[in-house]
């Protein structure tokens, strides 16, 4: 899949910092049951490569990706465990050729007009405004459309079940990504009927 279609499978690409694989297989079934199914597991912790290879085998209605991606080596890393498309907070050359190297999708992370033009520049129309909140979100995205109309965006940061409607309506904005779909307290509580709830009040946020 193209990163441009991932982005379109989901109206919210929940942002994961899975603690423990144990979590990974039910976290991701239960946000899949309710309608979310591109899921980011970041690289926050050391169970986050496990956790890509276990949903990528036990949940393949999944579209697991890796975020937080910072070093050339973690793309092909990611591949190998199964990722589908990687996102980086930010964008440099040498990540912009070893994502093309590992041959993975990539959702690029910009903050100014400079940086997406950059972006752009290197082939990537599909970006993550990130971090959104700092970065203008709503005010940043509409003044985008216009100047830069090919660019698309996965606003990230400071994004919320109350923001993500607004943001969403948006003609460049594809997804949003947000943390509140996999609280941590619920995670480490095995409330997975939560988590669908709030993925299936999110899957509803769909344009």
């Amino acid at each position: 899949m193209q990163i441009r279609e991932i982005m379109r499978s989901c109206p919210v690409m929940p942002v994961l910092i899975i603690e423990k694989t144990e979590h990974a297989v039910p976290l991701a079934k239960a946000l899949v049951a309710g309608g979310i199914r591109v899921l980011e597991v970041t690289l926050r912790t050391e169970a986050a490569l496990e956790s890509i290879r276990l949903i990528a085998e036990a949940v393949p209605d999944a579209i697991v990706g890796v975020g937080t991606v910072v070093r050339p080596e973690q793309f092909a890393q990611a591949k190998s465990a199964g990722a589908k498309f990687a996102v980086t907070p930010g964008l440099t050359e040498t990540l912009a050729a070893a994502a093309r190297a590992a041959d993975i999708p990539l959702l690029p992370g910009v903050m100014t007009p400079s940086e997406a033009i950059a972006a752009l520049e290197m082939g990537f129309d599909a970006l993550k405004l990130f971090p959104a909140e700092q970065a203008g979100s709503y005010g940043m995205l509409k003044a985008l459309g216009s100047p830069l109309p090919q660019a698309l965006f996965c606003p990230t940061g400071g994004v919320t079940p109350e923001s993500a409607p607004k943001l969403l309506a948006l003609p460049n904005v594809g997804c949003v990504g947000g943390s509140w779909l996999a609280p941590k307290d619920k995670v480490a509580a095995g409330d997975w009927d939560a988590i669908t709830a709030l993925a299936r009040e999110a899957a509803a946020f769909r344009k």
